[in-house]
């Protein structure tokens, strides 16, 4: 079993960034790959970001390429999701996800609780 906390979360302007944090609990942390998703209201969860067990595979959406960066510390029990250049439309309710690597939500076997990005413009 996996427990999965997020942090981080707050209100930023357009052009700011956040970092957040999901600290795993459970002996088989380094087992899974990690994803972030993320939902906005009304619209479905969608994914963002997933690492490997290993941290040496990465894969964004299309829309937070280049702005979003996934990291893992295994020995921390912790992913990270480093955020960057927030747009408004970036505003959402953020999930980390514990399950197999890639972007597909039902992959995904562990999810958090979630924590609320807000970009204003």
């Amino acid at each position: 079993q996996v427990q999965l906390v997020e942090s981080g979360g707050g209100l930023v302007q357009a052009g700011g960034s956040l970092r957040l944090s999901c600290a795993a609990s459970g002996r088989t942390f380094s087992s899974y790959a990690m994803g972030w998703f993320r939902q906005a209201p009304g619209k479905e969860r969608e994914f963002v970001a997933s690492i490997d067990w290993s941290g040496g595979r990465t894969y964004y959406a299309d829309s937070v390429k280049g702005r979003f960066t996934i990291s893992r510390d295994n020995a921390k029990k912790t992913v990270y999701l480093q955020m960057n250049s927030l747009k408004p439309e970036d505003t959402a309710v953020y999930y980390c996800a514990g399950g197999i690597y890639g972007s597909v939500r039902s992959n995904y076997r562990y999810w958090g609780q979630g924590t609320q990005v807000t970009v204003s413009s």
